[in-house]
């Protein structure tokens, strides 16, 4: 069983999920379920099979309709998109003690590229090619921004503390200049897109050093493109991000506050998963040293 994340997390493991699936989709339950090592920081998942998998969340608070936006739009913009997404197959509801609503999708294979090796030359230009189609599809009746997708302001309270948690551990007066540059760039100021909404390696499968698919798209809404962009130093480095950014033509002011995403993403990660979850940890370090080295 997966260790927990949250301090409220609800209870899983593979009998919840065969007993879900006993009384709701008996046609899967026999299948071989496996739980992945850590799964995300949302759900928690589980392998059933060779071509499924299975998501429960792992917070009730994070759980009342989090699978309406995939369900809708997932089988619309994966036809439009040059690499390949997860398919919803079927929508569980609560039952067998557990209380949420829980999904069923497609199995994709692949390495997660926080351990896989990534040719970041190769990645820079299929990055580039995924948000520019993602970008061009028509946002008409998309999900609004909530916490991604829109300005870095609400996060201002959130980024601060965690730099003060993680004192002795950080430069705090690089951090927090670094952040106050972020917060300065103008806004967003045209059309909203398309936003995945969490890009970084934990999301990413690889195959041959080659990007293979884009998971958990939870977070997707339109509006700001920035904290798509901020995959820049979420997965590229030094070498590549002008490559990326010169494919896409990103504005500075976008790069600022792409640049203000991926820090406040290490800032609130790092304190709250810094004894709870290592791959989160390890990257939100990598996150933070390559915007402070740029």
């Amino acid at each position: 069983m997966p260790g927990k994340m949250h301090e409220d997390e609800l209870d899983t493991d593979e009998a919840l999920v065969r007993r879900l699936l006993a009384a709701q989709f008996p046609q899967w339950a026999e299948l071989p379920i496996e739980a992945l090592p850590a799964g995300g920081t949302d759900n928690a998942i589980y392998r059933l099979g060779d071509k499924l998998s299975v998501r429960l969340p792992r917070r009730s608070d994070w759980a009342a309709g989090s699978l309406d936006k995939e369900f809708e739009w997932l089988p619309k913009l994966s036809t439009l998109l040059p690499l390949p997404v997860p398919t919803p197959v079927a929508r569980g509801a609560a039952g067998e003690g557990y209380p949420h609503e829980w999904s069923v999708f497609s199995w994709l294979d692949g390495d997660d590229a926080t351990g896989a090796p990534l040719d970041l030359d190769r990645a820079a230009i299929d990055l580039a090619e995924l948000l520019g189609m993602l970008w061009r599809i028509d946002p008409s009746g998309g999900p609004p921004a909530g916490g991604r997708g829109g300005s870095l302001h609400p996060r201002d309270e959130w980024v601060r503390a965690g730099i003060e948690a993680l004192d002795d551990l950080i430069d705090a007066a690089a951090v927090t200049a670094a952040w106050e540059t972020a917060l300065a760039a103008p806004e967003w100021d045209r059309p909203p897109v398309w936003v995945h909404g969490d890009l970084d390696a934990r999301n990413l499968l690889v195959k041959d050093g080659r990007i293979t698919a884009v998971l958990d798209w939870n977070s997707l809404c339109v509006g700001d493109p920035a904290c798509d962009v901020k995959l820049a130093w979420a997965v590229l480095d030094a070498e590549t991000r002008p490559v990326f950014r010169e494919l896409l033509e990103i504005d500075d002011a976008t790069w600022a506050r792409a640049r203000g995403w991926v820090l406040s993403q290490a800032m609130i990660a790092l304190p709250y998963y810094l004894h709870t979850y290592p791959v989160i940890v390890e990257q939100a370090w990598r996150w933070l040293a390559e915007v402070l080295g740029d």
